[in-house]
C-alpha cells in the first residue's frame, strides 16, 4: 500500500504500534514509534483520545487562519474516528471508510480521480459488451387510408433495441459508449438507443460518476484551500 506523508502526533504512533502488534523492542526500522508504556494496554491511548487531540489542534490552526497546516490534523482526526469502535457508531464508521477509500477524506485528489477514471472505463466496457444494441431500431408508421379520401391517421412505433450478438468491441461502438459515459459524468442523458441492460448501466453511471467527480473536485479544492 502506498502511504501519503502527513504530520502525526506521538499518540497515534503509539496506538498504531500497539494495534500492529509490534514488540516492545522492535528490530530494525519501524513505521510507528513505540510508547514507553507499550506493554501496558491500560496506559495506551485509545482512538477517541487521539481524535480529540487532533480536533483541538485542527481548530487551533483554523482559528489562526492556517488552513494548510490544519489539513494533516483533519486527516488524523478522521482516521481516529474511523478506527474508534466505541465513540463512532457502525453506520458512521461505514461512511467514513467509504469517504477514506474513495477520496482520502476529501484530501487525496489522485485517489478520487483514479476511482472516477476506473468507473468510466468500466461503464464504457459494459456498454460496448451489453448496453449498445446491435443495430439502431427504426421507427415505423402504420395507418389506414379511407376508401373515399379524408383524414389519414398514422401510428408511430419503434422496435425494442436488439441485444448485441457480434462485433461488440469496435471503434464505432466505442465512440457511442464514450459519448454515453461522458454525458453520465455531468448527469445528462445522451439520447442514445440502449438495450435494457444498457439502460440500467446508464442509470447506475449517472448516479455514481457525478458523485465521484464531486469528490475529486472537493479533494482538489480541499488541498488548495488547506
Amino acid at each position: 500500500m502506498k502511504w501519503s506523508k502527513r504530520r502525526t502526533i506521538a499518540e497515534e504512533h503509539h496506538w498504531r504500534a500497539r494495534v500492529a502488534g509490534l514488540p516492545a523492542q522492535p528490530s530494525g526500522a519501524s513505521r510507528w514509534q513505540i510508547s514507553p508504556y507499550h506493554s501496558d494496554p491500560a496506559r495506551a491511548p485509545a482512538p477517541e483520545d487521539v481524535s480529540a487531540v487532533y480536533r483541538q489542534l485542527r481548530k487551533a490552526f483554523e482559528d489562526a487562519k492556517n488552513e494548510p497546516g490544519a489539513a494533516d490534523f483533519y486527516y488524523g482526526e478522521m482516521e481516529m474516528r474511523r478506527h474508534s469502535r466505541h465513540a463512532t457508531p457502525p453506520g458512521e464508521r461505514g461512511l467514513l471508510h467509504a469517504y477514506w477509500f474513495l477520496s482520502g477524506y476529501g484530501l487525496r485528489a489522485s485517489r478520487a480521480a483514479g476511482w472516477l477514471i476506473a468507473a468510466m472505463i468500466t461503464t464504457v466496457l459494459l456498454l460496448m459488451g451489453l448496453g449498445l444494441p446491435q443495430n439502431s431500431p427504426r421507427q415505423q408508421a402504420t395507418g389506414v387510408v379511407p376508401a373515399h379520401g379524408g383524414r389519414v391517421t398514422f401510428t408511430m412505433d419503434k422496435d425494442d433495441p436488439p441485444n448485441p450478438t457480434h462485433d461488440r468491441f469496435t471503434g464505432k461502438r466505442f465512440e457511442k459508449a464514450l459519448n454515453v459515459t461522458l454525458n453520465s459524468v455531468i448527469f445528462r442523458s445522451s439520447g442514445q438507443d440502449l438495450t435494457t441492460a444498457g439502460t440500467y448501466i446508464e442509470m447506475t453511471s449517472r448516479l455514481l460518476e457525478p458523485a465521484l467527480l464531486a469528490l475529486a473536485v472537493l479533494a482538489v479544492r480541499g488541498r488548495i484551500k488547506r
